[in-house]
């Protein structure tokens, strides 16, 4: 019987690994997990959440940023790149570092088949570790559908939308987004 051993990485190798990679990778405490391309629908997904909130929060304190960005989950010792995450305030860098952040506000994930059920549950319940987390939206990218979950005093709420011509209100940054901006441009099969 071979047994292969899996190689475990430290931060520091996993940092030096990330920042000449060609593709991006997730951190799982230890593991170097590549991320999967995306499809047309999930880029104009993101790239459409992403310019709207950009646009909308231009002359407020809060930021969105894209993801090019590694948000760092300090109790799972995770490097993860959520579609968009918005800031209220200042990102907070983790260890003065300019490439990861401690403390968004507001995530969002453009699902795919492939990270569907990790997004839902095993992200989910990491991002809950983090103070500043209080929304969170999961956006279907070959239907129309949205889940919300916002965070209360007794647990997470979950709402679901799936109509053109509603609005989803995101009451962490005070902005009413549109359906219709989210999927503008997207062509279902």
């Amino acid at each position: 019987m071979i047994t292969t051993v899996e190689r475990r990485y430290s931060l520091d190798e996993y940092r030096a690994i990330e920042e000449k990679a060609e593709g991006r990778n997730e951190y799982h405490d230890g593991e170097i997990v590549p991320i999967p391309g995306v499809s047309l629908n999930q880029s104009h997904i993101s790239g459409n959440i992403f310019a709207f909130l950009k646009f909308l929060l231009r002359d407020s304190k809060f930021e969105p940023i894209n993801s090019d960005l590694r948000l760092w989950i300090p109790e799972y010792k995770r490097g993860l790149y959520p579609d968009v995450m918005v800031f209220a305030g200042e990102p907070q860098l983790n260890e003065n570092r300019s490439d990861e952040v401690l403390n968004p506000t507001l995530i969002i994930e453009v699902l795919s088949p492939s990270t569907a059920d990790y997004d839902r549950k095993g992200k989910f319940r990491m991002y809950r570790s983090i103070s500043s987390f209080c929304e969170y939206l999961l956006v279907e990218q070959d239907e129309i559908l949205i889940e919300k979950y916002s965070k209360q005093s007794q647990g997470w709420l979950l709402s679901d939308f799936n109509n053109l011509e509603t609005s989803i209100s995101l009451e962490s940054i005070g902005v009413e987004l549109p359906i219709a901006e989210i999927y503008r441009g997207v062509v279902f099969e």
